[in-house]
């Protein structure tokens, strides 16, 4: 008996051996990664961040700032209940863990509490609640915000793969790359736009600037922002419509009004005429180039590409797959999938001569 009772004593000893040893891995596996989100989290402060990236905490326009502030007191909420929780749990590990006094022995049984069980109960239901109130309030004024006479309007068509900007009220279409006036508060010019798609879901996301709004096939939705500083803004489309999803980028330049209003006056004015790119200009519209792609005062008038009137306008290609160069280009019309594999642009197998001629061609197009 004694020898079985010292076994016994053994394996429990063992057994606690064990569990202090996997709560101490616990422990050491645990509060770094608390340390490192934590790191992560300061880090990537407006302080310490790249200006005009993809940073959600550093917000440009009133309802990017919503929404922050949002997240960091939802952050805040759930990080105390984080805390608290993992506190009683150490503490319930460390004060009724196995002992070799205990002899195998139960203990003491607890039926109920009413107390506790009300807290337990009553305390969440008041954080969703306050939760809850807190999130409809930041739609409400993000969603129901009134459009005043002043502001400028797009119409932002998802394509695959490709984004579509249109200004009803200027007369101006280009592709990719949005162009919209800074909203100080001296001169309020919010830009409000309605998001329409051209064949499967897409999602306009620019994190400095607004939250993510989809983009549905017969079913019109709308955003706005008010930028309050100049520069680039990058953006993605945040839902999945094909193949090539992930290089479907979007850049917004927030110019100062005078520097929008002189790109506004120069996107309104029709392709340039170079004598010296005719040849280009004749394979461009001799071949299914025109029944995609419009170019403003030509017969070029397609609908199902990108406008090109001032294609050299902008700095990137392919929707941002690359930099808007006399290289890049010419290879993203001799061979597209070299760039943007899955892309619905059809490789024209176009001579050498031709092909340097289009592109002399689309070099005119400023």
């Amino acid at each position: 008996m004694a020898r079985i009772s010292d076994a016994e004593s053994g394996r429990r000893e063992m057994s606690m051996w064990r569990m202090r040893s996997s709560t101490v891995r616990f422990l050491a596996q645990t509060l770094p990664l608390l340390f490192w989100s934590a790191t992560a989290v300061w880090a990537s402060e407006p302080k310490g961040s790249t200006p005009h990236g993809t940073n959600i905490f550093a917000p440009a326009s009133t309802p990017a700032k919503s929404i922050a502030d949002l997240s960091v007191f939802v952050l805040v909420i759930t990080g105390i209940i984080f805390v608290v929780v993992f506190a009683l749990l150490i503490y319930s590990v460390v004060k009724f863990r196995g002992r070799a006094m205990d002899s195998g022995r139960e203990p003491a049984q607890v039926y109920g509490s009413t107390q506790i069980e009300l807290a337990w109960t009553i305390i969440p239901i008041l954080i969703v609640v306050v939760l809850f109130l807190a999130t409809a309030r930041v739609i409400h004024a993000i969603e129901d915000a009134p459009e005043p006479a002043g502001a400028v309007e797009v119409t932002v068509i998802g394509h695959q793969y490709w984004w579509e900007f249109r200004y009803p009220k200027l007369g101006i279409v280009t592709a990719n790359e949005l162009h919209i006036p800074v909203s100080d508060l001296g001169h309020p010019t919010p830009t409000f736009l309605q998001l329409l798609s051209a064949d499967t879901d897409h999602s306009f996301w620019v994190p400095e600037l607004a939250g993510k709004t989809d983009l549905i096939p017969n079913h019109p939705n709308r955003m706005w922002m008010d930028p309050e500083r100049t520069g680039v803004f990058v953006g993605q489309c945040a839902q999945y419509c094909g193949t090539q999803h992930a290089k479907m980028l979007l850049r917004i330049s927030v110019d100062r009004a005078d520097d929008f209003g002189a790109w506004v006056h120069a996107q309104q004015k029709p392709a340039v005429e170079d004598a010296g790119a005719i040849a280009g200009r004749r394979v461009f519209e001799g071949n299914a180039c025109m029944n995609c792609h419009t170019v403003a005062g030509t017969p070029a008038n397609g609908r199902f590409g990108p406008d090109l009137t001032h294609l050299m306008s902008r700095t990137t290609i392919a929707a941002g797959a690359a930099e808007n160069t006399h290289d890049k280009l010419r290879l993203w019309i001799q061979n597209p999938s070299a760039i943007k594999p899955g892309s619905l642009m059809p490789a024209m197998k176009l001579s050498d001569a031709d092909l340097n001629a289009v592109v002399s061609y689309m070099e005119t197009l400023h």
